[in-house]
């Protein structure tokens, strides 16, 4: 879809969202800009992604609309950015535009001022998903080490192990979703005194001072990036430590029941020895005498781990 935004009679902003073949050609005929592939957009190193020639900014910055029903797929956003136009090519929707829009539309704006809005909305959606994923990160803390998690669970080992494999694969999501967000700031973070440097001469005086602040928060925001990362490692660590915790236990009961059950096994084998002299065989109560030794042979252990704190 090709959606052309106007400001004082001029063509100043054209979107271009999920667009056909035709509809890229068509923008690359009307405002005579040779758009890239997508294949080309979606190249990894910084020397594809930021572009400057003929005056004319190409820049590509991997963004992830995360959305809950078809999951986190991260596709490009390409700018390509001159003194008089921004096109905007993206291949799916993002909530924030519909925002970006509105703010644009409020009053007259050029191009580098528009392209300003829409990387400024970027920075406070990353800054949003950060601030979600460290309440995530703080609920998620809570339950490890405070909650049920980090209670025995004598009873319901089964339950236990549920509960640190769903951990498990709560954290894993969060560190995915992390990690698309370090790829948005990462290009972001390189973008922006790319932009400021080789701009200085027609961008104007008020958008290099936004660059600049932008520049500001998004170091702050790979900062804090840098500490949730940590943050879900220690996380990581944890519930491993755990499930190491519950396996180290579940050996040391098979270790105990087996310790436990020589004793009486030893008795009872020696009783059930077929040799004529053995006087217990003619007692009249050495049934109950073989019982007696088996019961206590099994006690004994039971109570010696007990006072030495094994068990």
């Amino acid at each position: 879809m090709l959606t052309v935004h106007k400001s004082d009679g001029k063509t100043v902003w054209v979107d271009l969202c999920e667009p056909t073949e035709q509809e890229l050609a068509q923008a690359c005929t009307d405002y005579g800009l040779d758009i890239p592939p997508r294949s080309q957009l979606e190249e990894i190193e910084f020397s594809s992604r930021l572009q400057y020639e003929d005056n004319i900014f190409t820049i590509s910055v991997p963004v992830t609309p995360h959305s809950k029903d078809d999951g986190d797929l991260t596709s490009p956003l390409a700018f390509m950015l001159t003194k008089d136009i921004l096109v905007t090519i993206r291949f799916a929707h993002l909530h924030t535009f519909p925002g970006i829009i509105k703010r644009v539309e409020r009053r007259p704006r050029n191009a580098p001022d528009i392209f300003m809005v829409i990387l400024e909305a970027l920075v406070d959606y990353g800054a949003d998903r950060l601030e979600e994923l460290r309440a995530e990160a703080l609920a998620l803390s809570n339950r490890i080490f405070h909650a049920e998690i980090g209670r025995p669970h004598k009873r319901n080992v089964a339950r236990a192990s549920r509960m640190l494999r769903d951990t498990l694969v709560e954290i894993g999501d969060m560190g995915e979703r992390l990690s698309h967000i370090r790829d948005t700031l990462l290009v972001l973070q390189r973008a922006v005194p790319f932009i400021a440097e080789h701009g200085h001469g027609w961008l104007g005086d008020a958008v290099r001072t936004r660059l600049k602040t932008a520049a500001s928060d998004v170091q702050s925001l790979n900062d804090y990036e840098v500490h949730l990362t940590d943050k879900i490692q220690f996380l990581l660590d944890a519930a491993l430590g755990f499930i190491n915790n519950e396996q180290n236990n579940l050996f040391k009961v098979l270790t105990i029941a087996s310790v436990v059950g020589i004793p009486p096994t030893f008795i009872a084998s020696m009783y059930g020895m077929n040799f004529h002299n053995m006087p217990e065989l003619s007692w009249a109560w050495g049934y109950q005498w073989g019982l007696f030794l088996i019961l206590l042979s099994t006690v004994i252990p039971i109570i010696w781990f007990k006072v030495r704190g094994w068990w």
